[in-house]
């Protein structure tokens, strides 16, 4: 298995139940090997019922574990039921989530987890498979076990360290706890354990129009992130000088926006050095969903020219932002009904951009993110080796409606994005333009590209 490990991410497909999900092998304080399978489930992916006054969802939680040495052998699975029941019909749109955690007892080795998801009321069902390993703590071998990364917001009362389910960690959660055993089974060899957090060069800019000239290769925008490059954030050594398993934490609090990997090594023989990392990204507070005036602001940037963005993101007061946000679609739609579509739309467009496309930034920021939150899903979309075309037409062959992007660096196990680049050129400049002029008067939602 990898040594780095970055979480998952959002597996998203509309009309599907929407699973994060987060699986560990660690060590309890017994000395038994465990498997921790935690998940999140979005409300706002569900199809409910009505019973009476009260909304109705009904999920089926199904996992399997497999040791992957002989993948016939299901060593636990387990089965069980969930249901939510709400009468606020807000949560049929809602991003909060209902979690789950099961633990298990296995046998020290590697294994498949297959979690299964299905929504009763819609007969859906969501899939994700993962990967675990758990050393053996009778072993003559010292180890690390996987980095599990929970967190929580300080600012809610009775707030609890919960598990982060995906790469991204949004900057709500402000303090976040990081949580590991190392064995030393060698007792004439004490272990010495330097721990690393580091916040690697990466790209937080937004997508630039579509008629500017192409990122250069040399810049941050183009490469996406550069893990030769970092700052050491804080580090720390700790000696194990007996025999036997001892847990460790480590807690850090307000980390900035970035991306970031806490790593834990042993001062060792080359052979048999220790080695466990753990990569995340803070990203905007509410993130994948949007919820603060900010948070809905900065994705204008597609919709507003320069001087228009500037002004509004100058708001230092939340209220005041979200009145400018509010004037600034009402003067552009000048009717209230169709306004409230419109922003709708974009904003669950924002979201969606999100949840798809993700990587060491937010989504809606990407280039793939900007044409799917203008242009909305591509009727058509073909991929080859490091070329991705998104088709607006029957006709292929349109330049107006056909975009084509370009990876700079091919998704693999050391560089673990999507990272793709569109093909700007002069002439996008009206249909951008004209687009986004759609938006701004509400024709968008009568307009088929």
């Amino acid at each position: 298995m990898d040594e780095v490990d970055r979480g998952a991410g959002y597996n998203y497909q509309p009309g599907f139940p929407e699973l994060r999900l987060a699986t560990t092998g660690q060590i309890n304080e017994s000395n038994i090997p465990t498997i921790i399978v935690s998940g999140n489930i979005v409300y706002g992916s569900l199809v409910y019922s009505r019973n009476e006054d009260v909304l109705e969802a009904t999920l089926l939680i199904e996992i399997i574990i497999r040791n992957t040495s002989d993948e016939d052998n299901t060593v636990k699975r387990r089965e069980f039921e969930r249901k939510v029941l709400e009468d606020d019909e807000a949560i049929i749109n809602s991003q909060n989530v209902l979690r789950f955690e099961e633990v298990f007892e296995v046998p020290p080795g590697n294994y498949e987890i297959r979690t299964v998801v299905t929504d009763q009321v819609s007969g859906k069902s969501t899939t994700q498979t993962s990967e675990t390993e758990i050393p053996n703590p009778e072993e003559n071998v010292s180890h690390i076990t996987e980095i599990r990364i929970l967190g929580k917001n300080t600012d809610q009362e009775q707030s609890q360290f919960n598990q982060a389910t995906t790469y991204d960690v949004p900057s709500s959660l402000d303090s976040l706890k990081f949580v590991f055993q190392v064995t030393n089974n060698n007792p004439d060899e004490p272990i010495e354990l330097e721990s690393r957090l580091l916040k690697f060069r990466s790209d937080t800019s937004i997508a630039r129009p579509m008629h500017f000239n192409d990122y250069s290769p040399s810049s941050i925008a183009y490469l996406g992130i550069d893990y030769s490059k970092f700052e050491v954030i804080q580090s720390s050594t700790r000696s194990l000088n007996q025999p036997g398993s001892v847990v460790i934490e480590f807690v850090f609090t307000d980390l900035e926006r970035g991306n970031y990997r806490l790593e834990v090594t042993s001062n060792m023989e080359e052979d048999d050095e220790l080695y466990r990392a753990r990569d995340f990204s803070i990203k905007s507070p509410n993130y994948p969903s949007l919820k603060t005036a900010e948070e809905l602001a900065r994705p204008l940037a597609y919709l507003m020219d320069e001087k228009e963005y500037d002004k509004l993101m100058d708001i230092k007061d939340p209220k005041k932002m979200k009145a400018a946000i509010d004037r600034f679609w009402l003067t552009n739609v000048q009717n209230s009904n169709i306004a409230k579509n419109v922003i709708s739309l974009y904003y669950q467009r924002v979201e969606e951009a999100n949840k798809q496309f993700s990587n060491f930034k937010e989504g809606w920021k990407t280039d793939l993110g900007m044409i799917y939150i203008l242009f909305g899903p591509p009727w058509y979309s073909d991929r080859f080796s490091d070329q991705l075309y998104w088709s607006y037409s029957y006709n292929q062959e349109d330049p107006e409606k056909n975009f084509a992007f370009t990876e700079p660096k091919m998704k693999s196990k050391f560089y673990p994005f999507n990272h793709y680049l569109l093909r700007r050129n002069s002439f996008y400049y009206n249909i951008q333009y004209q687009q986004k002029q759609r938006w701004r008067t509400g024709s968008i939602l009568t307009y088929n590209l």
